[in-house]
């Protein structure tokens, strides 16, 4: 049975609210949150390529400043987001945004390397995306992008544990309800991050977990070979490509 994404929309809803009244300390200094100044391209994703059940889902940690911050789609590098997917949507701004990190939304000029990589082997292992996302979907644990005063990314497990506990809650609650909708079989972190975190808000959930090399460039093993790593990856845990 195919079934609509209306969970998947009322849990980008719910994830909002439960965001909206947390608040950062230095050193965090900015919190973008593209589910609502870019959230109509993530719905357009969500709308063109959500629909369940999906095989295998994707989990990464959070935007990036020339990906998912600008286009609302995860790891949502501009080129493969309006070209590849076919996506293209109006992005407002944050309340508050930092100069070395502006939001240009699809007009954007630069490229998300992470987002590069992972669509990019999507692309030139799957060809057409209807192939790609009839056996997986891609989410990101946490839509917020957290920077300091200089406009450095602060990922999530680095906030204080006051701030992360909270923060854990909204986002572990989301992904129990892309795992309910999409029932896939397998549930693969991107990174060790999110992996660890899909094991702790899954608990009980039927799906397997696992894990694949993040593609950053700041991550030395994905400098070398990151699609033969990551498939290889994949097959260890029981997916074939």
């Amino acid at each position: 049975m195919i079934h609509d994404v209306g969970m998947l929309e009322r849990a980008i809803d719910e994830l909002v609210s439960a965001l909206a009244p947390l608040r950062f300390d230095p050193p965090v200094a900015y919190v973008y949150n593209p589910l609502i100044y870019a959230g109509e391209g993530y719905r357009r994703y969500v709308r063109k390529f959500g629909r369940a059940p999906r095989e295998i889902l994707l989990v990464g940690m959070n935007p990036g400043p020339w990906g998912m911050a600008q286009t609302g789609v995860p790891f949502g590098e501009v080129a493969a987001v309006k070209e590849w997917m076919g996506i293209e949507a109006p992005v407002k701004k944050p309340v508050a945004v930092h100069p070395r990190k502006p939001v240009e939304g699809f007009a954007c000029p630069k490229s998300e390397a992470s987002g590069r990589r992972l669509w990019g082997w999507a692309r030139d292992r799957f060809g057409d995306p209807a192939a790609f996302f009839a056996r997986f979907f891609v989410v990101n644990y946490c839509p917020l992008m957290f920077l300091d005063a200089e406009g450095r990314n602060r990922t999530p497990d680095k906030l204080k544990k006051g701030e992360r506990v909270p923060l854990f809650t909204a986002c572990d609650a989301a992904l129990r309800a892309a795992v309910l909708h999409f029932r896939p079989r397998w549930v693969i972190g991107v990174g060790v991050f999110a992996e660890a975190r899909a094991r702790a808000a899954l608990s009980g959930f039927e799906a397997s977990i696992g894990r694949i090399t993040h593609p950053s460039p700041a991550n030395p093993r994905a400098n070398r070979d990151w699609v033969g790593t990551i498939e290889a990856e994949l097959m260890i845990v029981g997916i074939e490509i």
